[in-house]
């Protein structure tokens, strides 16, 4: 059984680590990225850019940024859409996609865990006609009939909690997720990520949306902001509105159409390490792409700890990126939040990535 690990991102400003400046004129978006890929071109570019699995305090199944709502008009504001995500961990990701429509994504992460749990919302997202049905299928629950594609994060959540959770509905929805894997899209995915993908599910099954950052093992760090799956898709901004990738039809569709054309890749790597990132980077410019927004959660901090902060550096460097792309941060004290916990902040990535010695 692999041991997993995450990376988290922080703000650590340092302009002292960067310097040849990277804009890069000419560069326009997604002229020749690619509408969709094969199965097996999705497969080796998972497979080839990835690095070995590393080794994290907690398997990070869920996001504890709660202030996410606050971050995505400026996010759309400031990162054009049609370009190329990039970011690593859980469902936050698809938060920040739902807004930005990129026309690629990569989610880098250096536990094996996660290309497992990335995996395992592929096939969900594929398997699911609307809304209702990811969620009803997430939590192994019979469809309540009320629901419709008007239907708000709120009357979703609030429907299926009259529902008990099925063995039945479990056991039919795992053995449809292996069959997208390994019958539909012919991955040559080894056992042991199979097995990854049931534990994951299995556990989504067992807390149901009431899943936290703790609730897998070594999830115990930060026991005061741990809010539920629940409670993230139902998180609001500061007008009220819904704003997770659950909020509406039209934000799940952004990622069900990423999912079914094979355009969110999920990647196996240290920000630190000497391919991931690097090869990502190759592919996008090769393409013709552009960075738009860069997730990083609060990794940085974690980097700098273990001295790979030059060596991230240098990785961010080698990206396609213009004036527009964008770091999105998480720190205690960041610009949005709801003044606990780590909050969100966005700066410009070329502004940052000035020298790399």
């Amino acid at each position: 059984m692999r041991r997993t690990r995450a990376l988290l991102a922080v703000s650590l400003i340092v302009a002292s680590c960067l310097a040849a400046p990277l804009a890069i004129p000419g560069l326009r978006g997604a002229e020749s990225l690619p509408d969709s890929l094969s199965n097996q071109d999705f497969w080796k570019l998972s497979t080839e850019l990835s690095e070995p699995d590393g080794w994290f305090r907690s398997d990070n199944l869920l996001s504890n940024e709660l202030g996410f709502p606050f971050i995505l008009s400026e996010l759309a504001r400031s990162a054009p859409a049609g370009r190329v995500y990039l970011g690593v961990g859980p469902e936050q990701n698809f938060n920040y996609i739902a807004i930005l429509k990129p026309k690629l994504a990569f989610i880098v992460d250096i536990r094996r865990g996660n290309l497992d749990l990335q995996l395992m919302y592929k096939a969900l997202f594929e398997l699911s006609s609307d809304r209702a049905d990811f969620v009803a299928r997430m939590f192994s629950k019979p469809r309540p009939d009320t629901l419709n594609a008007l239907s708000t994060p709120d009357q979703i959540f609030q429907a299926l909690a009259t529902v008990k959770k099925s063995e039945t509905v479990y056991a039919e929805t795992l053995k449809a997720i292996t069959a997208n894997l390994v019958e539909k899209h012919h991955f040559a995915i080894e056992e042991d990520d199979l097995d990854g993908v049931a534990r994951v599910f299995e556990a989504f099954y067992t807390f149901g949306p009431e899943i936290r950052y703790s609730s897998s093992p070594g999830g115990g760090y930060g026991t005061f902001n741990q809010p539920s799956y629940l409670e993230l898709m139902t998180a609001a901004d500061e007008d009220g509105r819904p704003r997770s990738y659950l909020a509406t039809e039209q934000t799940f569709r952004v990622m069900k159409d990423l999912e079914e054309h094979n355009l969110l890749i999920p990647v196996v790597g240290n920000f630190g390490g000497p391919k991931a990132i690097r090869g990502v980077g190759k592919y996008v410019r090769d393409h013709g792409g552009v960075v738009s927004a860069f997730y990083l959660s609060n990794v940085e901090m974690y980097l700098y700890q273990q001295n790979l902060w030059t060596s991230f550096c240098r990785n961010v460097a080698s990206l396609p990126m213009d004036e527009a792309s964008t770091f999105i941060r998480s720190s205690r004290g960041g610009v949005y939040g709801r003044g606990f916990g780590l909050n969100l902040s966005l700066v410009p990535m070329a502004a940052e990535i000035k020298t790399c010695r």
